[in-house]
C-alpha cells in the first residue's frame, strides 16, 4: 500500500481537521459569509465542486415531479385495448410466473384481469398514445420522452420511494437532489441550491406519508438537504424575525454568532460548524428573497391562466408548478415537486381522475411556460412515481370500479427538456402490462442518464462513506440510456 494513503487513514478525524481545517477556515468562512459585493461579482455562495461539471451539460437545472403512491400505468401510458376480451379472467399464472406480491392480494381466490376504463387517443406527430385523463399533458408529448419500462426491486412504498430518490432502499443515503447540490452548487446566492416543494393534504385521495430522506443529503454535509417550502401557512417556518427585531439586528447577531461557530470550528475542526455558518446566512438572505418568490402577483394574466385557477392558492399542484418555474428561473439547481395520493387499491377509477385533474394541467402548464421563456432546453424535467400497479383487481371487480395493487416490474416515466429527445418512447411491455419484453429501464440506468443530462459521468461521481465510495447508481452496473439523448 501507498505509505502516505496509508497514512492518511490511518489519521484521526481531530488530526486531519488540525492540519487542514485551521488553515482552510477563514477561506471557508469568507465564502460561505459572501457579501453583497462578492454577489455582485459573481461568486458563488453554494459554488460548483473544483472540476464539475465533467463535461458541458444539456441541462443546468433539473424539476423533478414525483407522484407518491405509485400511478397507474395502464390507466395513463401504457395502452392495452386488447385487455377487454381478458376481463374479470384469472391472470394466467405463465405472466405471473414466480413474482411475490403483497399481502394485500396474495390471499385472494382470483386474481381477476381488469382492463382500463378510460379511452386513449393518439396526440401530437408522434403518435403517442395517452389516456384521455391527461389532456394537457397530451398536449406536450412531441416535448417528452416516455420510458414505459422503468423497473424496481422494491415492492412497498417506503423503500420504493427510497429507491427512486436516493438509488438505494437502504435509508441513510442521499437523494438525487442532494448529490446535484453537493456537485453543481447553486447559481443563485439568495436561495438554496435544492428546494422541495410539499402540497396541501389531499382531500379525496389517499395521502400516504412523505418520508423526508427523499430530500436528505444522507452521508453529504447536512447543507446538501433539500429546504422545503410547505403548502399552508409560512413557506419556510421561523425564517421571518420576531416582532420587535430589525433587519440590522439580526445582521449584527449573525456576524457575531459567525465569528463564534468559526472558534468553534478552529478548537474542533467539525465541517458541521461550517455548514450551520452557512445555513445562518442562507436563511437571512431568504428573508428577502422567499417573499419576493411566492409573490406571484407580478406574473402576466396569460401566464396564471395556463396553469388554472388553483395556481394562486399556496400549495396547489398548479402554484408548485408555478413555483418551480419562478425557482429554476432565479437560479436553483434542484426543484422537487411532491405530490401524494396515487396510491390506489380501491375505487381506482373514481381516485386517479381526482389525481389527474389535481396535477395534469400543471404539468401540461409547466412544459409549455418552460418552453415559451426558451428554457426547456436547459431545464430537465422527470415526472414519474416509485412503481406501477397491477393489471389484476385488488378487491371487487365490476364494469365501473376496480382496485390495482403495487407493481414494480414495469412501470412508465417521463423526461423532457435539457438533453432528451421529446416525442420517442422506450421500451416495450407484454399483453398484460406485467412484464417487460423489451428494452428494460432500471433505476439505476435512469439516475445515471439525469446526471449525464446535467454534465456529470456518474461512474466518477462519489462520496466516501462508511469505507465505501459512495454513488448515487450504486455499484451494479449502469449505463446511460444514450437513445434517449438529443
Amino acid at each position: 500500500m501507498d505509505p502516505i494513503f496509508q497514512h492518511q487513514l490511518l489519521q484521526t478525524r481531530r488530526q486531519f481537521f488540525g492540519h487542514t481545517g485551521l488553515r482552510l477556515g477563514g477561506l471557508a468562512l469568507a465564502n460561505l459569509m459572501g457579501t453583497t459585493s462578492q454577489a455582485a461579482t459573481g461568486t458563488r455562495i453554494q459554488p460548483t465542486l473544483p472540476g464539475f461539471p465533467h463535461f458541458k451539460p444539456k441541462a443546468k437545472a433539473l424539476i423533478y415531479v414525483h407522484m407518491s403512491g405509485g400511478p397507474s400505468q395502464l390507466d395513463l401510458w401504457d395502452y392495452k385495448p386488447d385487455l377487454q376480451k381478458y376481463y374479470d379472467q384469472e391472470l394466467p399464472k405463465s405472466v405471473r410466473g414466480d413474482q411475490r406480491i403483497t399481502t394485500m392480494t396474495s390471499g385472494q381466490s382470483k386474481l381477476a384481469v381488469a382492463p382500463s376504463l378510460f379511452k386513449f387517443a393518439q396526440h401530437g406527430q408522434c403518435g403517442r398514445w395517452v389516456s384521455e385523463l391527461l389532456p394537457h399533458t397530451a398536449k406536450v408529448v412531441d416535448d417528452i420522452a416516455l420510458i414505459k419500462t422503468v423497473n424496481t426491486t422494491a415492492i412497498n412504498h417506503d423503500p420504493a420511494c427510497t429507491f427512486v430518490m436516493t438509488g438505494s432502499e437502504i435509508p441513510g443515503r442521499a437523494s438525487l437532489g442532494s448529490w446535484l447540490s453537493y456537485g453543481l452548487g447553486s447559481e443563485s446566492n439568495d436561495l438554496p441550491a435544492f428546494v422541495c416543494l410539499t402540497p396541501r393534504y389531499p382531500l379525496s385521495s389517499n395521502g400516504q406519508a412523505l418520508f423526508s430522506r427523499m430530500w436528505n443529503s444522507g452521508f453529504l454535509p447536512t447543507g446538501h438537504t433539500g429546504v422545503v417550502l410547505r403548502g399552508a401557512g409560512d413557506p419556510v417556518l421561523y425564517l421571518q424575525n420576531p416582532d420587535g427585531l430589525a433587519t440590522t439586528e439580526r445582521r449584527t447577531m449573525l456576524d457575531a454568532l459567525g465569528k463564534l461557530n468559526q472558534q468553534g470550528f478552529n478548537r474542533l475542526g467539525d465541517p458541521e460548524i461550517q455548514t450551520r455558518i452557512s445555513q445562518y446566512e442562507m436563511a437571512f438572505r431568504m428573508q428577502s428573497s422567499v417573499p419576493e418568490l411566492v409573490d406571484v402577483s407580478k406574473e402576466s394574466p396569460a401566464t396564471l391562466e395556463l396553469y388554472g385557477a388553483e395556481v394562486i392558492k399556496s400549495g396547489s399542484f398548479a402554484h408548485n408548478a408555478l413555483m418551480a418555474r419562478r425557482l429554476v428561473e432565479r437560479g436553483v439547481r434542484v426543484v422537487q415537486i411532491m405530490h401524494r395520493g396515487w396510491d390506489q387499491h380501491g375505487t381506482l377509477p373514481r381516485d386517479i381522475r381526482n389525481q389527474c385533474m389535481d396535477t395534469d394541467q400543471g404539468v401540461g402548464a409547466l412544459i409549455q411556460d418552460l418552453k415559451l421563456r426558451g428554457m426547456l432546453n436547459d431545464t430537465l424535467v422527470i415526472w414519474g412515481g416509485e412503481f406501477g400497479r397491477t393489471v389484476y383487481s385488488q378487491g371487487g371487480l365490476s364494469a365501473t370500479d376496480y382496485g390495482r395493487d403495487h407493481h414494480p416490474r414495469n412501470f412508465c416515466m417521463w423526461m423532457a427538456g435539457g438533453g432528451v429527445k421529446g416525442g420517442l418512447s422506450i421500451g416495450e411491455t407484454d399483453d398484460y402490462s406485467y412484464n417487460i419484453v423489451d428494452a428494460p429501464v432500471p433505476l439505476f440506468d435512469l439516475n445515471a442518464t439525469i446526471l449525464h443530462c446535467m454534465g456529470i459521468d456518474h461512474e466518477k461521481f462519489t462520496y466516501p462513506s462508511q469505507g465505501l465510495d459512495m454513488r448515487l447508481t450504486g455499484v451494479e452496473p449502469a449505463k446511460v440510456l444514450k437513445q434517449i439523448l438529443a
